[in-house]
């Protein structure tokens, strides 16, 4: 038995119906994963839950938290809801694009950056919600992006310059 199968075993043990591990069981499996759930992993949650893979992918491809394809070591996720559509998440989604030389989607050639724009990151009364690596900043506008982009880069400036 694998580490994660034995993972998902306690995951399961919490809950009176296997149904309701599986989004726990397949963030476990995400982070054992590197960020993301390659094919073999909707396999061996099923295992462990004694579901299909199917299902598991089917939970996994509805909700945003779950990354079906390699990420970058940072990922850069805006929400574009309409809470924070109206308060500008277009142009934060733009604003990166330029700054990181990719679009909404994409991961960087060299590893290093993925972005998103995704359905809700639960922060409505603090519109535009952008999560840095699930840490998330409240209240950004486009024109806050070059500086969270240098930041993100390691190109802070303290004013030491």
């Amino acid at each position: 038995m694998t580490a994660l199968f034995e993972r998902i075993q306690e995951i399961r043990r919490r809950y009176p119906d296997e149904l309701s591990a599986v989004m726990p069981a397949l963030q476990a499996a995400q982070v054992e994963h590197g960020g993301w759930l390659p094919r073999e992993a909707f396999r061996e949650v099923a295992d462990a839950l004694d579901l299909t893979p199917a299902y598991c992918l089917s939970i996994a491809s509805f909700y945003d938290m779950f990354r079906l394809e390699p990420v970058g070591e940072t990922v850069v996720e805006v929400c574009t809801n309409i809470s924070c559509g109206l308060a500008g998440a277009q142009g934060v989604v733009e604003a990166f694009e330029r700054e990181l030389g990719l679009h909404a989607g994409e991961t960087s050639a060299d590893g290093k950056f993925s972005l998103r724009a995704v359905e809700c990151l639960g922060g409505c009364g603090w519109a535009t919600i952008v999560a840095v690596n699930n840490r998330h900043r409240l209240r950004v506008s486009a024109a806050d992006v070059p500086a969270l982009a240098a930041e993100l880069r390691g190109e802070v400036s303290n004013g030491d310059a």
